[in-house]
Parts: structure tokens; sequence; C-alpha cells
């Protein structure tokens, strides 16, 4: 295989694992590589290494097309703007456009396990507005449908093992959280393999959790006992603003929760091992590995 790989967003956590995974364990020659961002000196490390590295913004059109410039297989990752709604759409859309101008051959795209219309995830139109535009482009395309990061619980364990309760409306719906890096080698070997199809995965850890479940493991791994009290979609958001979170972030991260209890993130499938070769790292062992960054 000779075909240029192009990932875009290489200087975020979850780009720059796609291009190692590339480099070092599917042994991708760093000449095929291209890597994308916004700010190019940010990935000297992987331009000493061999990597290309193109300036790339999203809000750009000009700098996407002349960036995608000779890729043959371009993955697109999902940007992080939530801030405007409606901009990550915009965004992503008009990169699915610039690649179709530059004559990409393949086009791959990091989406969320349940897109469909009714999602209780409010930035879910995002992911499913931008795999129709991949679709209706006519390129063959690999989405990659990602679960939820073991990295997540980062965010909530340190107030939660501080105050021992963990405030949830997920009732008892399950999340197959996965490792990020398992995730990017995942990518890697879609974005590696040269597969023409056009295919969709569903990318998950070994097995799906409730809130209770996990809530005991952190318990186990730290020593400090959790009480998970179930409240109701609005009582949540309501003490997430009387916490200080602006609403429309309590919003948004109560959506997560009723997406949970709706059943859209306890899939558990095999295709990250199948597309990286390795199996996924068990959540009691990956939290074991990053207890200090449990406790923030």
């Amino acid at each position: 295989m000779t075909q240029t790989l192009l990932v875009t967003g290489a200087s975020g956590k979850l780009g720059r694992s796609v291009v190692n995974h590339l480099l070092d364990t599917f042994k991708v020659p760093a000449e095929r590589i291209i890597a994308t961002t916004r700010s190019p000196a940010s990935l000297g490390d992987l331009a000493a290494r061999g990597v290309t590295v193109r300036q790339a913004d999203f809000d750009d059109a000009a700098s996407m097309a002349k960036a995608f410039k000779g890729a043959d297989r371009l993955l697109i990752i999902s940007t992080d703007e939530l801030a405007i709604q409606g901009k990550r759409r915009e965004q992503q859309v008009a990169a699915v456009a610039a690649a179709s101008k530059a004559g990409v051959a393949h086009l791959l795209y990091t989406s969320l396990p349940n897109t469909e219309p009714g999602s209780a995830v409010l930035f879910a139109p995002d992911h499913y507005d931008t795999e129709q535009a991949i679709k209706t482009s006519g390129i063959p395309y690999t989405i990659f449908r990602d679960g939820w990061y073991d990295e997540n619980l980062f965010m909530s364990a340190p107030q939660v093992l501080a105050s021992g309760h963990w405030y949830s409306s997920a009732g008892e719906g399950r999340i197959s959280y996965c490792a990020r890096d398992d995730m990017a080698a995942a990518i890697a070997g879609g974005l590696a393999s040269g597969a023409s199809e056009s295919t969709t995965y569903t990318l998950t850890g070994p097995q799906a959790y409730t809130t209770t479940e996990v809530a005991a493991l952190i318990s186990q791994v730290t020593g400090k006992p959790i009480e998970v009290i179930q409240l109701s979609d609005e009582a949540l958001t309501e003490g997430m603003k009387a916490a200080g979170l602006p609403e429309p972030i309590a919003r948004l991260l109560v959506s997560f929760d009723a997406a949970t209890r709706a059943g859209d993130l306890g899939m558990v499938t095999d295709s990250v091992e199948k597309l990286s070769g390795r199996k996924p790292i068990a959540l009691k062992q990956f939290l074991e590995a990053n207890k200090a960054a449990l406790a923030g």
C-alpha cells in the first residue's frame, strides 16, 4: 500500500494518539502520513519523525482544501466546538466538502454511538448531519461511532470522591467505557487498513457498567465510599446550576445521563479488538493505573 493517510486535529489527544499508532503500531512510513492542525508548531515532535505537518483551520475552507491535497485516506476527527450551537456541524460539513474537492478516495470520521434523531445527547445532530454529508458526498467512508472514554471519569471523579456522593439521572442505564488510547489504536488500524468498502463501526470497551457499578469500582480502587443518588433530569440540572455550572453546560452533561438511561451508550462490540489487533483494557485495570487522576 502506498496510500497517503491524513489525520485532522492531530494536536488533540485523540489525533496525536492516532498518528503515533500509525507510526509505532502499524509501522506506516512517516512520509505517507499528513497531520493537520490549526497550530503546526504544536506538532514539532511529529515533524521531527518525518510526518508532514500542515495548517488546516475548519473555519477556513481554503486552508482545508490546500491541506487535504494529495491525501488518499482522510480521517476527520470531530471538533470540540460546542460553545456555539451548530458551529461544529458547519465546520465538519465544510471539511467533508473540502475533502471531496481535494479528490480524497476514502473518508473516515469519528462520530457518536447513536446519532439518530431523538438521541438525548444534545450534540448528536452535529454528528448525524456530518454522517449524512459524508454519505451523500459519494466518497467511500468508514464511520467510527466512538463510545465514552474511560478518561471522561476524570472530570467528575474528583468531586465525587471529595463529597462521597455521585448525583446521576442515568438510572440503570449502562456505559461501555473504553480507554482513549484503545480507540485511537482501532481508528489507526482502520485508517491504515486500506479497506475501500463503506463501513460503520461502533467502538466500545469490553463491558458496560451502570453508574452504581462504576462507583463501586472507583471505591475499590481508592478505598473511599461513594453513594449514588438518582435524581430526575430536571433536579440534576438545577443541582449543577446551583453548583455554579452555566445552564447550557449543565443541560449538556445531563443529556449524557439521559442517553445512558435510554441505552444509547451501553452497546458492547468487539470492533476495537478487530481493528487494533489487541484487547481493550478493562475499566478496573484502567482505574488502578490512573488512581492519582481520579483524585484530581
